[in-house]
């Protein structure tokens, strides 16, 4: 018999997408520690629902828990970032590929778009960042293929916070997401996958410039 995964009480829900917004649009800043009795007065809860979203977020990688030091928003590295934008160039562009094979409606991601041009700060720009890139994936036609990316969705947008605040690239990227739509838009599957691979793999190496290996591809 198949189990049914346990619902997350909405108390616990409320605090963990407030927690996740502050800490993916930067108003939570890589390092900071997060201590659950100012967070239950924040949110007006009690400890209880602060502990269970903080394990979730933990569980995501957005949060570290640590018996010593308590619990912090993850520390962003070359390391970490390359960790997860290599599941991202492995598996993304496979799924825009057959997103567009299927006809897939492109809609959502060209309201994204629009809603990234229009943003007036960082926040709303992340947010809608993080929805253009999900709305090329998630009608690939494989759940399993969608669940794995969303794993590292919120990775990756703590990436791009930290990057974002040292080089505010958004420009080019937009420019970069506009082609990309372009092209799936065009039915032409081969040249949108190549070009979110492309798009994907520059980031990283535009973000943490000097920490590449010797021998590692440019």
């Amino acid at each position: 018999m198949t189990s049914v995964p346990t619902p997350i009480p909405s108390r616990t829900q409320f605090v963990l997408e407030g927690i996740k917004h502050r800490i993916l649009t930067g108003q939570l800043p890589p390092g900071q520690a997060l201590v659950e009795t100012e967070l239950a007065a924040q949110f007006g809860v009690s400890k209880t629902p602060v502990r269970e979203a903080l394990k979730t977020l933990a569980g995501t990688g957005l949060v570290v828990m640590n018996q010593y030091k308590g619990v912090t928003v993850r520390m962003v590295d070359a390391d970490m970032a390359r960790e997860v934008y290599d599941v991202r160039l492995l598996l993304e562009p496979e799924a825009l590929r057959r997103s567009v094979r299927r006809g897939s409606s492109l809609d959502t991601a060209r309201e994204a778009l629009e809603r990234a041009d229009a943003a007036t700060d960082t926040a709303q720009r992340s947010l809608a960042n993080r929805e253009f890139h999900r709305s090329l994936y998630v009608r690939c036609g494989n759940p399993l293929l969608g669940r794995m990316l969303d794993e590292v969705r919120d990775q990756a947008a703590l990436v791009s916070a930290v990057a974002w605040a040292a080089d505010p690239s958004w420009e080019r990227e937009a420019a970069e997401h506009r082609e990309i739509l372009r092209l799936a838009l065009d039915g032409d599957a081969e040249g949108a996958a190549r070009a979110l691979h492309a798009h994907i793999a520059s980031f990283v190496q535009r973000a943490f410039p000097g920490d590449r290996e010797e021998g590692e591809p440019q």
